[in-house]
This record gives C-alpha cells, structure tokens and sequence, in this order.
C-alpha cells in the first residue's frame, strides 16, 4: 500500500513538475535575463553587467532610470493604450465571429465535424507571413478585396468610422491593422470554444425548453453562461499575443496605428538602447500579467465558493 501510495505521489508529482520545468526554462529565465538587462548601463556593444569584481570586491549596479523615463515620455504610454484599443477591437470582433462558427461546429454531425475542425485549422499550414502579404495585396489599390469594399460605399462607412482617413484608401489604416490581426488570431478564439461548446450536455437546453425558455432566452440563460471558460481561454489567447504584436502593424498598419511592438523594436534595433527596450518589454508583460494573475485567482475563489 505504501509503495502505491508513494509511486503514485511520484507519477503525479511528474505529472504536475513538467509543466513547471517548461515554464521555468522557456518563460522565467528568458524573463529574468530580460529584467536584467532593463536595469543594466548600455555599453559599446552590449549592455555592462549588474555585477563587475575589481580589485576582489563584488560591485552590484542597478540602474532603474529607464523605468522612470517610460513614465515621463507620452510616447510610450499613448503607444501601450493604442496596443490596448486595436487588441480590444481584435478580440471582440474574433469573439463575434467565431462564436457563431464554433457554435455551429459543436451543433453539426458528428462526422462533419472534423472536417470543419480541418478547415479552421487550415491557415495554419501556410507561413504567417505569407498570409499577412496576402492581405496587403488584397487592400492594396486594384485588390479585388479593396474593389469590393469601395464598390459596395462601405469605404464611406469606415471613414465615418474613423478606420481610414481617406476614401478608398485602406491600406496602412486602424482598419487594415484590425482586419489583419482578427484574420490572424480568429482560429485562437474559434478552438477553444468549440472545445467548450462540443462538451456542453444538450439536456440543459431541452429543460429550459420545457420550463417555456424560448430558443434565444435559452441561448442566452443556458448556453452562454456555460461557455464562459471558453470565451474567457480564447478572449486570452487572442488579446495577449496582440497587444505586444509586432509584424502586422509593421506590415498593414501606418504612422497612427503605433503598438508597443513596434517601439521595443525601434528601441533596440535603431536606437541601440537594450536596456530601455528590455524596460518597455518587462512593463508591457507585467501590466499583463499581473492583472491576469489577479482575475484568475478572483475566479478560483468564486469556483470553489460555488461548489
């Protein structure tokens, strides 16, 4: 009994310890050589160390005052709340796409389904760059995309908008930005919650029906109440990634559509300053993290005051 008790504390301790063991080598350690970059002085060619011996004594230099410089300069904060805004937009257009997709894709026959699971799936199987240069193309003078668009008016209606400044020009726009990143991200928010919706028990719908739910009262009571973890894991895997992303705004967006992705580049590439680049990346992932941390702990806590 013992020896089963101890193998199974050992199975599930390795279980629980590899998961660990990825996120201490592939998240923790790349962070804190990001964080000790931040506080370090710029050199000729790479940032000095925090910690010089000369003479036998250890000398510990930190230097926090490009921590102090991100809040003085409107450059970086205007950059981070611009982040914010066209990852919001992203994240509720993917969610009202896709919701109705994964909706349909959990509601279908059994034997169809994978085949739709393919077909989300599917853009996956060609470079992301290629994809994002596909939508340049398309919204480029003469795209047939871009054809459409100003053949229908619509154009008129995003300069109302204020997605484009110009008529018929919608590239290097909010609106190609945002186009280009719900294109990108959309399967993100699609496979989660079909995961979610596929496993829901049908019986809950054909109660409210019973009780005289209507099927919209029933959508809205039953249904969407219990795809909230699906909504919530895929709302995160979609905001996340574009709020630091970098190669689509570089290649749709313009001048007013500066994101935080491109000014870290900006910081280490043209201007050579590592430090303040690594102080912009450090700040951007804690003010991401920490509230992300919080929400979830607050949520654990109502979990487990429900049960």
């Amino acid at each position: 009994m013992k020896k089963a008790l101890a193998s199974l504390l050992r199975g599930r301790s390795a279980v629980i310890g590899l998961p660990y063991l990825w996120l201490l080598v592939f998240f923790l350690a790349p962070f804190l050589v990001l964080v000790n970059i931040s506080v370090s002085e710029m050199g000729i060619v790479r940032p000095n160390d925090i910690v010089a011996i000369k003479d036998g004594v250890a000398t510990l230099t930190l230097k926090f005052s490009n921590y102090v410089f991100l809040t003085s300069d409107p450059l970086y904060y205007s950059s981070y709340l611009s982040s914010l805004k066209y990852a919001a937009w992203t994240t509720l257009l993917c969610l009202a796409i896709g919701y109705p997709f994964a909706y349909f894709m959990a509601r279908a026959r059994r034997t169809l389904q994978p085949a739709l699971l393919m077909l989300v799936m599917l853009p996956f199987w060609t470079s992301f760059l290629l994809r994002v240069y596909a939508w340049k193309g398309l919204l480029t003078t003469d795209g047939w995309v871009a054809d459409i668009i100003i053949g229908l008016g619509l154009d008129q209606l995003l300069l109302a908008g204020g997605l484009i400044s110009t008529p018929g020009k919608l590239m290097n726009t909010p609106f190609s930005l945002v186009l280009g990143m719900t294109y990108t991200y959309l399967p993100f928010m699609i496979l989660p919650l079909y995961g979610n919706l596929s496993k829901m028990d049908l019986r809950l719908l054909e109660a409210a029906r019973d009780l005289g739910a209507s099927p919209w009262v029933a959508f809205w009571t039953v249904t969407v109440p219990l795809s909230k973890a699906g909504i919530i894991a895929g709302s995160m895997l979609v905001f996340i990634p574009c709020v630091g992303e970098y190669v689509i705004p570089e290649l749709l967006g313009g001048p007013e559509t500066l994101m935080t992705g491109s000014v870290v580049w900006t910081e280490f590439f043209s201007n050579n300053d590592w430090p303040l680049a690594s102080s912009l990346a450090v700040s951007m992932i804690l003010l991401i993290l920490v509230p992300l941390a919080v929400f979830n702990k607050y949520q654990a806590e109502a979990q487990e005051a429900r049960r």
